[in-house]
Parts: C-alpha cells; sequence; structure tokens
C-alpha cells in the first residue's frame, strides 16, 4: 500500500536553509545558557518602525522633562549627542550655552544687528534679504541667530534641503551660519504634506543611524531596525526578511574576521580581481590520469570518474595522506629569506600569497553554491523514500540538518581566509592555522558523508555533525573578535 506524506511531513520551506548560513543547527544536546557555550550568541530585538518611534519619543519626553527643553530641542540634542542622556543632562546643567553652541543650536557669538539697509525702518517696511520682497513679522521668522527671512524663502530653502535627503541637518540661510533649524520650525513652514513626511522620514532615519543600540537592516526594502545594548561584531538575523549581517558595520557577518579585516580584504578581493581571474575555472585535471575534471558538488574530496583515483581539489595532493598532512594543505608556506631578495622577487611572493588565500576563499564560495543542489539533491531522495514507504519525512530530517550545519561550517571556514592572510607570523597563527585545517578537514569528511548518505548510517552522519560543530565553536571561541 502506497503511504501518504501528512501536510506536516511534506511541508518544507527554504527558510530551513537561508543564505548559506541561516539554520539553527540544534542537535541533541543538553540546553545551556548559550550566552556562555555559543560564542556567536546575541542578545537584540528586531523592531518595527512604530516600536522604534515610541523608543526613541520615550527618550525625547525623559529628557525635555529633565531639563525643561521643547521635544524638538530635546531631539537635537539627542541626535547630536548620540542619544546619551546622562551626558546631555550634565553638560546642560554646567553650562548649558556652551552646550547649545556646541550643538549648532546656538551661534558662538550674539546675533549681529540683522540687515544695515533695513537699519531704522520700521518692522513695516523691511525686506526679506533673499527675495527683498516687503516682509511684516506675521510672515517672517528666524532662529536663534537672528538672521530673518521671508516664510515663503524659508519654505523654498527648506524643500531644495529635503529633496537632497538633509533633515535634522538643515542649516540657517544666514552667509556661513550653521545654526540647525530644529523640528518645530521647519514643519510648520512646509506647505506640502509629502515633503512633511519625506522630512519625518529623513528625520527618523537619522535618528536611527546616531542611535548606539540601533542599526536599519541592510535587506532590500526591509523597514526592521534592529536593537542591542552594545555594537559588537555578531551575527543578526532580521526576522522580517531574512537577511544575516554583522551588527557592528552592517555588511555580511564574517566571522571570525573583525570588522576593518574583512574590508581590506574585499577591497582587496576587487582590486585585484583581474589578476585572480585565472583560477576561478571550474575544472582540474586529474593528477594521475591528467582527464579533465569539473568540480559539481561542494566537497573537496574529489574521486576521479576515470580512474577512481582520490585527491584533494585545491592542492591536487593525494587524499589518503590528508588525514596527516591536510594542516600543510591549508596553510601557506612563507618564505623565511624573503626579506633579503629583490623587489621583483618580493611582489612575487606577496601575491603568491594572496592567491593561495585567495583561491581557498573562493572555493568555498563555490563550495556553497555547489550544496544548494546538493540539498535538492536531498530533498528528492528524502522525498522517494518517504513515497515508497521507506520512513517518514521527520525520519530523514537528520540530513536536512547535516546539510544545514554544512553550510554554516563552511561559511565560517570561508572566513577564516582572510583573518589568516593578515595574521601575523607567531603562535597565535600557527593555533590558528591548525585549527583551521582541522575543521577543514572534518567539514570535507561530513560533505563527503552527506553526498554518499545512502552509504552512511545515521549515527556515523550525526557523530561527524557533532564533531565538526566543535570544531567551528572551538575556533571561534578562541579567535573571533567582537
Amino acid at each position: 500500500m502506497e503511504k501518504k506524506m501528512s501536510d506536516e511531513e511534506m511541508e518544507f520551506s527554504d527558510d530551513d536553509y537561508d543564505d548559506y548560513y541561516g539554520v539553527e543547527y540544534d542537535g541533541d544536546v543538553d540546553h545551556v545558557d548559550p550566552e556562555k557555550s555559543d560564542p556567536e550568541y546575541f542578545d537584540c530585538a528586531c523592531l518595527t518602525d512604530t516600536e522604534v518611534e515610541r523608543l526613541l519619543n520615550e527618550s525625547v519626553e525623559q529628557l525635555s522633562n529633565s531639563i525643561q527643553v521643547t521635544p524638538a530641542l530635546a531631539k537635537v540634542l539627542l541626535h547630536m549627542s548620540n542619544w546619551n542622556q546622562k551626558e546631555i543632562v550634565a553638560s546642560y546643567r554646567q553650562d548649558c550655552h556652551k552646550l547649545l553652541t556646541a550643538v549648532h543650536i546656538k551661534p558662538p557669538a550674539p546675533p549681529e544687528q540683522e540687515n544695515s539697509n533695513n537699519q531704522g525702518e520700521s518692522a513695516g517696511q523691511a525686506s526679506c534679504p533673499v527675495c527683498l520682497a516687503p516682509m511684516s513679522p506675521d510672515i517672517a521668522s528666524h532662529l536663534s541667530c537672528g538672521h530673518t527671512f521671508c516664510h515663503d524663502c524659508w519654505s523654498k530653502h527648506f524643500e531644495v534641503q529635503i529633496t537632497q535627503g538633509m533633515s535634522t541637518g538643515i542649516e540657517c540661510m544666514g552667509n556661513k551660519c550653521q545654526v540647525l533649524a530644529p523640528e518645530d520650525f521647519v514643519l510648520p513652514l512646509l506647505t506640502r504634506p509629502r515633503l512633511k513626511e519625506k522630512y519625518q522620514q529623513y528625520a527618523f532615519a537619522d535618528y536611527v543611524r546616531s542611535h548606539p543600540q540601533l542599526r536599519f537592516c541592510p535587506g532590500p526594502n526591509c523597514n526592521i531596525v534592529v536593537q542591542a545594548k552594545e555594537s559588537r561584531a555578531k551575527r543578526v538575523k532580521c526576522t522580517s526578511c531574512k537577511t544575516q549581517f554583522c551588527y557592528k558595520c552592517g555588511s555580511d557577518y564574517h566571522a571570525p574576521t573583525d570588522c576593518e579585516t574583512i574590508k581590506k580584504w574585499l577591497t582587496k578581493c576587487a582590486d585585484d580581481s583581474e589578476t585572480a581571474n585565472y583560477i576561478s575555472a571550474h575544472t582540474k585535471d586529474c593528477p594521475k590520469c591528467h582527464i579533465c575534471i569539473e568540480k559539481n558538488g561542494g566537497c573537496n574530496h574529489m574521486q576521479c570518474y576515470n580512474c577512481k583515483h582520490d585527491f584533494c581539489w585545491m592542492c591536487l595532493g593525494c587524499w589518503k595522506a590528508h588525514g596527516s598532512e591536510y594542516y600543510e594543505c591549508s596553510r601557506y608556506k612563507e618564505n623565511p629569506n624573503i626579506a633579503h631578495e629583490s623587489a621583483h622577487a618580493q611582489a612575487r611572493e606577496a601575491l603568491k600569497k594572496y592567491l593561495h588565500y585567495y583561491e581557498r576563499w573562493e572555493n568555498h564560495s563555490k563550495s556553497l553554491k555547489l550544496e544548494e543542489e546538493t540539498l535538492a539533491k536531498i530533498r528528492e531522495r528524502i522525498q522517494n523514500k518517504v513515497m515508497a514507504g521507506t520512513g517518514t519525512w521527520i525520519d530523514w530530517q537528520y540530513l536536512l540538518d547535516a546539510a544545514a550545519l554544512l553550510a554554516r561550517c563552511r561559511y565560517t571556514l570561508q572566513n577564516t581566509y582572510p583573518f589568516a592572510y593578515y595574521l601575523e607570523s607567531g603562535p597565535r597563527k600557527d593555533l590558528f592555522e591548525y585549527q583551521q585545517a582541522q575543521l577543514e578537514a572534518e567539514i570535507e569528511n561530513l560533505s563527503w558523508k552527506i553526498e554518499r548518505a545512502e552509504m552512511t548510517d545515521r549515527g556515523d552522519l550525526e557523530n561527524q555533525m557533532d564533531i565538526v560543530e566543535k570544531r567551528r565553536t572551538t575556533l571561534l571561541t578562541d579567535f573571533l573578535q567582537v
């Protein structure tokens, strides 16, 4: 009798394998405090724009009540002082004029007598310095600097600034005047509702960017804001668009490499992209029979389809030797005498070193993409087995868990190469490369077993999963810089 799968068993989404690094692997382990056991644990919350506005408004209200200023002025003070209320209150009570001058609410010097050509004239006979039209007090305004302009000119000035993406940084129209226009001065002078909406949107974005505990999700068209108590180089996963990124720098997550190092590495890769093009080919020759082989899976353990020779895709060495020599495969061997060589020789050595690390970085990137195909094959294989009555979807879930863990580990391993490239020689680098090599060896074993899962029992595969995750966690614990 044909066995049908339940809706629950059949349902499986791409969220189970997000962006090569998405699935939270949760094997049969005891539940412990993740903050102590997981080096990547990060306490954060994903907030909607409404929740963020409520959070910001609470800070504005507290400061406004504390030092008795308008909410608009409180916003300027908080925005210009990175939302540090204690520092603002202390500075305000010590010397309010100095603080207001520092945040460009007041001019450094008392306002000069405005417009000499208008001196002695009555208020009704004054003219706007911009459009020269007569202006009465009811159609003219000025900031603390004393520069007075008609409402129409203020409106045009604000419209131009907002169109250019400005909001909290809009300054007075006076010559070389840096006094800022607060929200309660700008909004009443904006005549078009759409312009007011834009101004408030830009101001909201400025407030979030200046807040040390908030960061926009970099996902496309995503309005989620992530809140965390500390700005650390930890992984964040948006609950809305599922984008994963480094909280500190906002770029793709890059542990164990720190933010500055990964930035230097990506810049170097972009600058040297043409130099590295020749190593991007998908084919290599078998080191034994020399037949051309194309890499169609994520695993670096290759077996020639012609002569059945097992070798390493990276170094083309015999795979049997990798049990003891894998450390040498991933490690770059420095030339100890390079300092005494010619400038040309040093340049060649520098390029050789870069290509060594770049090739491995790029290889793992390609392996991650190839393992997406492996995942599709695993799903198809599971479905066929379930339809044939060989277990349920849940019984075969461990294969999907293994594929997800493999992607997560390979993603970490890929980011170890920029770290190693910039790490200075010494005991610390020796330890790192040893742990890196151990992780790489276990990842390849896991990849090999997953691709041939029909020949591997569940216990053996889950044991390998446990080993790989422990290797990865150990490396991150020892070297993750946040």
